[in-house]
């Protein structure tokens, strides 16, 4: 994917998928990295799943043999010698952590996040998001559940 936002809905969009009905994502931007955590309530995934869910080849979909969207952000924070952790409990949901190191030459832009969260919103209005959003100055949350 060309920058962390694409990731961000991928993975946002296994949430949905997986019966989450509030998702976390919290963006961490300091001036060598980029921290991108996504916390969801979902159905969760057992140990084994997780186990090998970075194998392309493992997917939960009929549709298609291959599930791209875990491994391929794995491989963008690798390639960053950057940070990546999964944890997953059967129906309590899933915690995705990706740490970029910024100035590393192969790291990807941020993108276009706030066209992600309005996509997300806009798309699954029965799903609430809280999306945090913070640098070294300042810090943004637009919660959905405080909207409704």
């Amino acid at each position: 994917m060309r920058d962390i936002s694409l990731h961000v809905l991928d993975i946002v969009m296994n949430s949905i998928k997986a019966n989450a009905t509030l998702i976390e994502i919290t963006i961490i931007e300091t001036t060598s990295k980029v921290s991108v955590t996504i916390k969801d309530n979902g159905q969760g995934m057992s140990e084994d799943y997780v186990k090998h869910v970075l194998d392309p080849f493992l997917t939960s979909r009929t549709t298609r043999k291959v599930g791209l969207g875990i491994p391929l952000l794995y491989q963008n924070v690798k390639k960053t010698a950057g940070e990546f952790t999964i944890e997953s409990k059967l129906n309590q949901g899933t915690l995705v952590k990706a740490v970029f190191n910024k100035n590393h030459i192969d790291c990807i832009p941020l993108g276009d996040m706030e066209a992600t969260i309005i996509t997300l919103i806009t798309l699954e209005p029965k799903v609430d998001f809280i999306y945090r959003f913070k640098t070294c100055n300042e810090e943004f949350v637009l919660n959905t559940l405080e909207m409704k």
